[in-house]
């Protein structure tokens, strides 16, 4: 069975954009609710949260860890549901609770010795815009303030909570030359053909 061709595009020069320089960005930072989420909160009659993640977005920070692209989160808001999704993930740097995003994104980057031109960030509202401004490519969903997307290189045809972080890692993925040999890899049957 043949190989089936990436079906996904992007623009050319959004593409040359989302290389950044030497050839990709070495890390993604996401935002979580309105980008990894639908952004709508959901409170429980005890004060227990209640989020909705979508496995697309889930694969896609999956298959940047794979392609060598590390994905950073930093949230404003700190729950539970958020940890154990990150968990499940695999993500290994995540900031919770953030009030000042600038200033805890600042020394992770120092000390993973990346510039801010190697850095993607996808975000949403206010706390989002001094990374979205920042960054070597800034992504918001097309929910997001007009502030953010103001700032943006890029807006997700999908929502938050609803595919757009994928969108984004995807961005990335066929940026770095990596998009097209991970799909191969995915092609694969069961009996190897």
């Amino acid at each position: 069975m043949a190989a089936h061709p990436a079906a996904l595009r992007f623009a050319p020069e959004l593409l040359l954009r989302a290389q950044g320089r030497g050839g990709g960005m070495k890390a993604a930072i996401f935002d979580v609710d309105g980008v990894l989420t639908d952004g709508r909160l959901y409170i429980g009659e005890h004060g227990e949260s209640f989020k909705a993640f979508h496995v697309l977005d889930g694969h896609g920070l999956k298959l940047l860890a794979q392609a060598g692209i590390q994905p950073l989160v930093i949230t404003g808001r700190d729950s539970p549901a958020v940890r154990r999704r990150m968990a499940d993930l695999g993500v290994q740097r995540a900031l919770y609770g953030v009030g000042d995003k600038l200033a805890a994104a600042t020394p992770l980057l120092a000390e993973l010795g990346i510039e801010w031109d190697e850095i993607a960030v996808i975000g949403d509202d206010w706390p989002d815009l001094p990374l979205l401004a920042r960054a070597g490519l800034a992504c918001v969903p097309p929910g997001g303030h007009v502030e953010a997307r103001a700032l943006a290189h890029h807006i997700t045809t999908a929502g938050g909570g609803e595919g757009a972080a994928r969108e984004f890692c995807d961005l990335l993925l066929m940026a770095a030359g990596r998009y097209a040999a991970l799909l191969q890899a995915h092609q694969g049957t069961l009996d190897g053909r």
